[in-house]
């Protein structure tokens, strides 16, 4: 495949600058991740006018309320990012962490953690992924390039600007921090196929854009997953309790992967439960859709359709299902999971157990809202995204997931018999 020139210089530079990465040192890394917490303050003004720009674009295109709202920045925002970047100062450095042991023909063997080298991230219209990428790549000794949405290249192109020449003004290469401007498809396409330049590409998005990715890339992807999540009432739960963890899950942000989606409701407790969810959800303007059983107890409730129960609505829209026990609860959650996050609201220890034992998800709760899948929440600073597969990361990615192992051997003249 032949690159364009531009983007090839990008890639050598990040794998120029991944190769000093490696060894800088932890103190040196949260000088830098200082500096650029600090210049997203002092830049406040100049970030604010740039995501005007993009918010009034999406507005004028029609864009759905929950999307602009995830491009949208305040200054509450900017003052989280910020927080955020501290906060990843104080996480430990997972770089050089390992262990020893000792042969019996006398080699000592050291396993330790090491970089990923470059990391690349496709995403959609969120500005703070910008912010939090470049943090825990940096902070795990990983060069990064960023291809944001176009609906957000304003906000994007500041945002990179600021903390990029932060951290270089703290002694990082150039080019550890680099941001695709170009929002043409066509260098999206040329990025998953940078084998050479790219040692790792995570897409962060919906369904499409993930699915794009993890078919047309060449460099290896950590997937991350479209949140079709769910929420199980069992007839054993606290229904005052399943309320106030339900309209939460859906309605505390719900444009975001972690909100919840599809509700399940043990027919033992429906008709009572129904109508107390039922009526704040109508309330707050939220689209009930659901099963024959459901529109029958809610007549305001709109009939649910098969694909409804594996749509991600990332919107005030929920699917809602009565189910007969636990047993059909999983069972539908099996079909229809998108292996994110799913929560049952139950007073039952042993049900609560059969729960987490026999749900296949990245994060399984019990009495939680679905909206704790997320690094910050889970202790992490930042997230890069959260992994839906099995194989090396799953659920929210900090620091730990963006690095890898190598092995040091020590000897003194062993030899192969």
């Amino acid at each position: 495949m032949e690159f364009a020139p531009e983007l090839l210089a990008i890639g050598q530079k990040a794998k120029d600058a991944a190769r000093k990465l490696a060894y800088t040192g932890t103190a040196a890394k949260n000088k830098a991740l200082m500096a650029m917490a600090e210049a997203l303050l002092s830049h406040e003004e100049e970030i604010l006018a740039a995501n005007k720009k993009d918010v009034e674009a999406a507005i004028a295109k029609g864009t759905k309320k929950s999307l602009v709202n995830r491009l949208a920045l305040t200054s509450e925002a900017i003052r989280q990012m910020s927080d955020s970047l501290k906060e990843v100062v104080n996480l430990s450095d997972p770089v050089g962490e390992g262990e020893f042991w000792t042969r019996p023909n006398g080699l000592r063997i050291q396993r330790t953690r090491v970089p990923l080298g470059v990391v690349a991230m496709i995403y959609e219209a969120r500005p703070n992924v910008t912010v939090d990428a470049a943090a825990l790549c940096l902070k795990s000794g990983n060069a990064v390039i960023l291809r944001g949405g176009s609906e957000a290249i304003e906000s994007n192109k500041v945002l990179c600007a600021i903390i990029s020449q932060a951290a270089e003004s703290q002694g990082m290469p150039e080019g550890c921090i680099q941001l695709l401007t170009n929002t043409d498809r066509q260098w999206a396409q040329q990025l998953m196929k940078m084998n050479g330049y790219v040692d790792v590409i995570i897409p962060r998005g919906g369904a499409g854009l993930i699915q794009t990715v993890v078919k047309e890339a060449t460099v290896p992807v950590i997937e991350t997953g479209t949140g079709v999540c769910h929420a199980f009432v069992d007839r054993d739960a606290d229904l005052e309790k399943a309320v106030k963890i339900v309209f939460n899950a859906k309605t505390q942000k719900p444009g975001v992967c972690n909100a919840l989606e599809t509700l399940l409701v043990d027919e033992a407790v429906a008709e009572m439960y129904l109508p107390m969810i039922g009526e704040k959800f109508r309330d707050y303007g939220v689209e009930i859709r659901g099963c024959a059983k459901t529109c029958t107890i809610l007549p305001y409730a709109l009939e649910a359709t098969e694909e409804d129960w594996s749509t991600e609505y990332l919107d005030l829209i929920i699917s809602v299902k009565v189910v007969q026990n636990l047993d059909e609860a999983m069972d539908h959650i099996y079909k229809y999971s998108t292996k994110h996050s799913e929560t049952i609201i139950t007073e039952n220890y042993t049900t609560a157990q059969r729960f987490l034992n026999e749900v296949d998800a990245a994060a399984v709760y019990v009495n939680a809202s679905t909206r704790f899948t997320d690094g910050g929440r889970f202790g992490f600073g930042a997230e890069i995204g959260i992994s839906t597969q099995k194989l090396h990361a799953r659920g929210p990615m900090g620091l730990r997931e963006l690095t890898t192992v190598k092995y040091m051997i020590y000897g003194e003249d062993q030899i192969v018999t």
